[in-house]
């Protein structure tokens, strides 16, 4: 079934968080719903729709900034009290603004995740899980990674309280109590959780997934252990998922799922006959989506999914058809109620302009005198800084409150920027000369007009680490500038994961010293991405690695005074056993290195790298050959005396060059690795190859598999 939705703002609040907007039940089918939104200028708002305008219902005061809001009330009643979560405080709403709750969870760190069930309320700050039933503690527990989200199954329906926390380590930890019952391993790191058809399905146990890397997921919690019902890939490379709800609106009976993306995007999936989901409806904002809900807003009658974005918008897609009505002539008119409007929306633009004029000539004149004090305006911004698995690349998402005028990337480590499709910024690059003030890269990007998101791409070198720095500027006066930091770690290319193969050759490493649990701790968090900045609970911890360029593997195990590390690739062995013993002298540790080296490793990781180097090979031979094959085509008038190879060439010459541009210095990031291989071979053995590296890039420039094994075990 063809689903049509038309788009339509309702108002405007202030920076929006996560998980802020929810709509208020009605008692009538056929009424339309409250809607409450809060901000980061910690106000409330509730407001409703009259005669296509927004009447607010109440509105708080401001105060600290919000991150979660929530709907409650006493269990088997309509869920019309708002809850809201704002510094280490939850306040309490009745739907006509009074406020009723002010509760102190008394947590050293600000609430990020907040569930309300009845009289139970559960609360998590970066690391800590907190239950309170009636305002008194009950349950807590201690988590091994950052806490993303919260949410109890029903207790009405499962008839027991079950606690699940969505964790930044790809794992769904279910609680009971204040102990783990089990963990539910997911494919990313999970942002959003959400129970299917808002009441967890037939058996209340069925919860909704969204990850930072834009998969979808349903898994049954049941008492046994976790049961997955589907995944969903993220094969289109849409942005991360940052909200969920379901509600029917197709209006044929089953509950459709609505998600919010990071880059915009709103989505509805169906459910199909085998309750698989499949997209029904795509629409793409120009900011994040950050709550999504499903109900009755604009006009009685005609569903809609209500979003609100990252600058505070609260938009709706509607099935209400556009009141467009065809004249004689098939011209086509606007109905009353529509040119009153507009009429109504000119006229608030007019004054709205000679304001503006207005406070421009007092700013200038008051700018003239000498007391005058220019004060810097503030502006949020909401950056994001993540590892893509699919291309092994970084994805740096900056966006505004306001629009960007420009933005200034500088690293002082050598990193590559790639393309981004979406990206209408023009970006310029300074020469840099990296030996004097030790910058690799000065790239400017100038913006459009109206443009307050950014997505860039940038690719890192392992065994190279330091800092990337952007410096944005937005179109405000007077002009200011915020600068946010991104470590690119030694090994930068690695991602968490649940288990390795324990058959592939190893290289181990192992260190002992006087060094306690956390400074060895703080060592690995250096090192490698993904790695909670908390130390663990307990005496030792393990964790699994994944490269994401060459998907060779590690496993880093330690605790007071030892650390253990193994791979199958030798080069990580080598940046470890560099940066970790550069580490330890900076604290004045001394550390006792020894090392065990795997001679299959090396071919094992020389096979890995094969089929990437040889499809980069042919990409590369084949872009070659582009300009002399279409010269050949204009002289012979077609292509026809070409054999079906070349041919298929010219066929896919745009293609070719689309995914050559695509990749840069991905030759030179190969025979680079090949290199550091070789040379770390030999590292460990105490001998200096550097002087053979002539002959290794000889053998390199006409690349056969067993020509470069026979040289690495003959060298």
């Amino acid at each position: 079934m063809e689903l049509n939705l038309n788009h339509v703002d309702y108002l405007q609040v202030g920076v929006t968080s996560q998980k802020t907007m929810k709509l208020l039940p009605t008692v009538g089918r056929k009424a339309t719903q409250k809607v409450a939104v809060a901000d980061h200028d910690g106000v409330v708002t509730c407001f409703g729709m009259k005669k296509g305008e927004a009447v607010p219902v109440f509105k708080s005061l401001p105060g600290q900034k919000i991150s979660r809001l929530e709907l409650g009330g006493a269990l088997g009643t309509p869920q019309e009290k708002i809850f809201v979560s704002s510094g280490s405080e939850v306040r309490g709403y009745t739907k006509k603004g009074k406020q009723f709750l002010t509760f102190e969870a008394n947590l050293t760190e600000s609430i990020n995740a907040m569930h309300v069930s009845g009289a139970d309320l559960f609360v998590c700050a970066s690391y800590i899980y907190n239950h309170y039933c009636d305002c008194k503690d009950q349950d807590y527990f201690l988590s091994g990674d950052k806490i993303n989200d919260v949410l109890c199954l029903p207790v009405e329906t499962v008839g027991r309280i079950v606690p699940i926390l969505a964790c930044q380590d790809r794992v769904l930890r279910v609680l009971q109590g204040s102990d783990l019952q089990y963990d539910v391993e997911v494919p990313g790191p999970p942002t959003v959780l959400e129970l299917l058809n808002r009441d967890g399905g037939k058996g209340g146990e069925e919860v909704l997934y969204g990850t930072a890397d834009g998969k979808l997921g349903l898994v049954q919690i049941t008492k046994s252990g976790p049961i997955t019902s589907w995944e969903l890939d993220n094969e289109k490379k849409k942005g991360g998922v940052l909200c969920i709800d379901t509600f029917d609106i197709v209006g044929d009976g089953v509950k459709d799922i609505l998600v919010g993306r990071d880059d915009g995007t709103v989505e509805v999936y169906g459910l199909d006959s085998s309750n698989e989901p499949t997209l029904r409806f795509e629409n793409v904002l120009s900011e994040s989506v950050t709550s999504i809900q499903g109900g009755c807003v604009g006009k009685e009658m005609y569903d809609e999914v209500l979003a609100t974005t990252y600058t505070g918008w609260v938009s709706g897609l509607t099935t209400e058809p556009q009141q467009m009505v065809a004249g004689p002539g098939d011209e086509i008119k606007m109905s009353r109620e529509t040119q009153g409007k507009v009429a109504a929306l000119r006229a608030e633009l007019e004054q709205l302009q000679v304001k503006v004029l207005q406070g421009r000539e007092k700013y200038q004149q008051s700018s003239q005198s000498s007391t005058a004090v220019s004060s810097v305006p503030v502006f949020s911004i909401n950056d994001k800084f993540t590892l893509c698995q699919d291309d092994a690349s970084y994805s740096l998402t900056l966006e505004v409150q306001t629009a960007i005028d420009n933005l200034l990337l500088q690293s002082d480590v050598p990193i590559d920027l790639l393309d981004v499709e979406k990206n209408s910024a023009v970006v310029s690059f300074s020469e840099c000369d990296s030996e004097s003030n030790g910058n690799f890269l000065l790239a400017t990007y100038r913006c459009q007009a109206n443009t307050t998101r950014l997505e860039l791409k940038v690719r890192s070198i392992e065994g190279q680490y330091g800092t990337l720095q952007a410096y944005v500027t937005p179109r405000l006066q007077p002009k200011t500038c915020q600068v946010r930091q991104y470590q690119i770690k030694p090994l930068s290319l690695h991602q968490r994961t649940h288990a390795i193969d324990q058959e592939r050759p190893m290289n181990t490493l192992r260190l002992t010293g006087q060094f306690s649990f956390a400074e060895i701790h703080s060592w690995v968090v250096f090192c490698l991405p993904e790695v909670p900045e908390k130390t663990p609970a307990g005496d030792s911890i393990t964790f699994y690695f994944q490269n994401t360029f060459l998907g060779t593997q590690l496993e880093a195990t330690y605790c007071k005074g030892e650390a253990n590390f193994k791979s199958d690739n030798i080069s990580t062995i080598s940046i470890l056993k560099d940066v970790l013993s550069k580490e330890a002298t900076k604290r004045k540790i001394n550390l006792n290195t020894s090392y065990e080296v795997n001679e299959d490793s090396v071919s094992h990781t020389l096979r890995m790298i094969h089929p990437k180097l040889e499809y980069q090979l042919i990409l590369a031979k084949k872009v070659q050959l582009i300009d002399a094959l279409k010269e050949l085509q204009v002289h012979e008038g077609n292509a026809d005396f070409l054999i079906p190879e070349y041919r298929s060439i010219l066929d896919e010459s745009a293609q070719l060059l689309e995914e050559y541009k695509k990749q840069p210095a991905h030759l030179e990031r190969l025979y680079g690795m090949i290199t550091d291989l070789f040379i770390d071979k030999f590292k460990f053995k105490g001998q200096n190859v550097k002087t053979k590296v002539s002959q290794l890039l000889a053998i390199l420039n006409n690349y056969e598999l067993d020509s470069l094994m026979e040289f690495f075990s003959e060298a």
